[in-house]
């Protein structure tokens, strides 16, 4: 038999991070060779990828987080595809300490955002004509970490 002395208090004060939505902000693909790009590659193409996280409050506890993907295929001749991708999410995070929201903001809400961009950019480059490319996984928590370095340095120095 379960106890009532607080349990109701217990549960409103879980830690809590809810995806409210998750959308499409921008997306573009360039193919901008086509349909000469489109034939045999003789060699696999030289592929770039920037990837960025960023955040802003919406309300008390609902924050947008923007994972921006940007990436080319080609060679210092002749660019085969260009994409970029804003993918957002709006997430609802409850009972975590303000120390501990940066983390949470900017390295599990892209960790649930990126499989769905993923998804979208081998689906985009397939469509254009190619091979779907298939990013690799991404270490959010060290990009959190190096982005963390990069601002205590720049302080720093100011």
């Amino acid at each position: 038999m379960a106890e009532g002395n607080g349990s109701v208090a217990e549960t409103n004060t879980a830690p809590q991070l809810s995806v409210l939505v998750q959308y499409i902000k921008d997306l573009s693909f360039e193919n901008p060779h086509a349909p000469q790009s489109l034939g045999a590659q003789e060699k696999a193409p030289n592929i770039s990828i920037q990837v960025n996280v960023n955040a802003r409050q919406l309300a008390e506890a609902d924050y947008e987080v923007s994972l921006i993907l940007e990436g080319s295929a080609g060679d210092s001749s002749q660019t085969l595809f260009k994409f970029e991708l804003t993918y957002c999410g709006i997430f609802r995070i409850q009972n975590i300490p303000a120390e501990n929201l940066p983390p949470v903001i900017l390295i599990e809400c892209p960790r649930l955002l990126f499989p769905f961009a993923r998804q979208i950019i081998a689906d985009s480059v397939r469509n254009g004509g190619f091979p779907p490319l298939f990013i690799d996984p991404i270490d959010f928590q060290a990009l959190f970490v190096q982005r963390a370095a990069a601002e205590a340095g720049g302080q720093a120095t100011a």
